[in-house]
């Protein structure tokens, strides 16, 4: 068996070795930045619609409620699993609100709570630019074989699609 004399670039003295996934350290960083804004676009997304669930109001309180509560539950759990896969392909997760801010298509929650509908029409934009982000990375995925990324990918892509259409459909008349 061969020995794998490569070693990663020293770190504070780490003597980690250097990945070698089959994906290359420029396939690595471009995926890793594509999902870096991909999380930002979520975490994003999961804090307006948290927001949205403690100050909905109307009609449709309890239905609304209800509905963005299941919708940041999911948001918060697609968190880890895309930060997670950044430190797979060997590179650190953004975590703090200058970063997420900087790196995010999804703009900040409004400071004065919009009213049930428009907050409807907020997460459907949301989604929608949620799911471009997803799809956007989708061409370095594949041209890497990245079949991991690509997996997270189509998952996401999936839920904002549907949450889109579901939110959408509250607003026709």
């Amino acid at each position: 068996m061969a020995k794998n004399t490569k070693k990663a670039k020293s770190s504070g003295g780490s003597s980690a070795p250097a990945i070698h996934i089959g994906i290359s350290d420029k396939d690595r960083g471009a995926i890793a930045g594509g999902l870096a804004r991909l999380l930002a676009d979520t975490y994003t997304l999961y804090l307006t619609t948290h927001n949205f669930h403690w100050n909905v109001t109307g009609p449709m309180f309890n239905t609304l409620h209800t509905m963005f509560m299941t919708q940041y539950t999911e948001l918060w759990n697609a968190v880890d699993p895309i930060a997670e896969r950044i430190r797979a392909l060997g590179h650190p997760a953004p975590g703090s609100y200058a970063q997420f801010g900087a790196l995010a298509s999804v703009p900040d929650v409004p400071a004065q709570p919009p009213k049930a509908m428009q907050m409807v029409k907020i997460l459907v934009e949301g989604h929608e630019a949620v799911a471009r982000t997803a799809r956007s990375i989708f061409p370095l995925a594949d041209a890497a074989s990245d079949e991991p990324t690509a997996d997270l990918l189509t998952q996401r892509l999936d839920i904002h699609e549907k949450t889109a259409w579901m939110l959408r459909s509250l607003l026709e008349e």
